[in-house]
């Protein structure tokens, strides 16, 4: 984990994997130890629905709003609130589609269309993407260190997946809008007064403002020397499964893969302490599946954390994993 925070330029490291392997308590270590130890500016984002930093610094950073982290120097949070930016990209909608109706001179009900947009779970993804890029592009400048602590990885590696995906609808819809409007002038008798119109098509512009900040993002994911997406595991078939999948899809949408985090590993001692036998066969069932690891991953491990006897809150068990993850 030293190695990847001390490549010069690595701003914005995401953080995904299953579900239960410890992400935002690795994410937040990573956080801590940048504030902490490197003594940088850190914003951490969690742009998991089901939020728990609250729980974790057992200090309130809910509300969808950038809150400094109380007791550590150079360290804020945010847990983006899903309901919030759904509301606003759902208004937002709205606008575009009044406006292309108003144009069509068509008197129609817009709510009914919007209800069924919004409810299609594509929605809810465009919704977090365009919130992921206002941290990047807003907040972004104003940090040293964006930590993201992402979904579940399917969700996660998904809503990252827009940004190619974004970009090709945003292109598509600004072509149909100018063949739009160019019909519209075609068909004007007053071309000169439709023309200036035309220039300040409030639906054109906003796409246009939309495909903008879109590109801007685009280039910050791909970018090798500023993003790295990081997988967190355990020593379990099935997480390790699901990391291998996502590894592929992840480089398939261009977004630099930056390695594998291992969570939760049996120490030997402990299992050679156990007195029932039930350690020491889980011990013996890691220790199989660290061999696949290794196979799997190899030099892109980044830390081995060990399996802590009591559950990470509060600042003074965070920092005694965060030692532990950059040991």
């Amino acid at each position: 984990m030293r190695q990847l925070l001390s490549q010069r330029g690595i701003k914005y490291i995401f953080f995904g994997g299953k579900g239960g392997v410890g992400k935002t308590v690795v994410a937040a270590a990573t956080a801590l130890y940048a504030a902490e130890n490197l003594g940088e500016r850190t914003l951490l984002a969690s742009f998991n629905p089901v939020h728990s930093l609250t729980s974790l610094f057992q200090q309130d950073l809910s509300g969808g709003v950038i809150k400094q982290v109380q007791g550590v120097k150079n360290l804020w949070a945010i847990e983006v609130q899903y309901d919030d930016i759904v509301e606003k990209y759902k208004a937002r909608i709205t606008n575009l589609l009044k406006e292309m109706l108003k144009m069509a001179e068509l008197s129609i009900d817009i709510k009914p269309l919007v209800d069924i947009a919004t409810t299609n779970p594509a929605f809810h993804e465009a919704a977090a993407f365009d919130k992921m890029m206002d941290v990047v592009l807003k907040e972004g400048p104003n940090f040293d260190r964006v930590i993201f602590d992402m979904a579940a990885v399917a969700n996660a590696v998904r809503l990252i997946g827009l940004s190619k995906l974004y970009g090709a609808w945003l292109q598509r819809t600004i072509k149909m809008r100018r063949e739009t409007l160019s019909l519209k002038e075609q068909l004007s008798f007053r071309k000169e007064k439709v023309a200036k119109e035309i220039e300040q098509d409030p639906i054109l512009l906003e796409l246009q403002d939309l495909y903008n900040r879109y590109m801007k993002v685009r280039t910050v994911l791909t970018d090798p020397s500023s993003t790295r997406f990081v997988f967190v595991t355990i020593p379990t078939i099935l997480s390790i499964s699901v990391v291998q999948r996502f590894v592929e899809m992840v480089k398939a949408y261009e977004i630099p893969f930056g390695g594998v985090v291992v969570n939760m590993v049996l120490p030997r001692e402990e299992a050679e302490a156990d007195a029932t036998g039930y350690i020491k066969s889980k011990y013996e069932e890691q220790a199989k599946n660290l061999e696949l690891i290794r196979s799997a991953f190899g030099p892109h491990i980044l830390a081995v954390v060990r399996q802590f006897p009591e559950e990470i809150v509060g600042l003074e068990r965070l920092r005694m994993f965060t030692k532990e993850l950059f040991s």
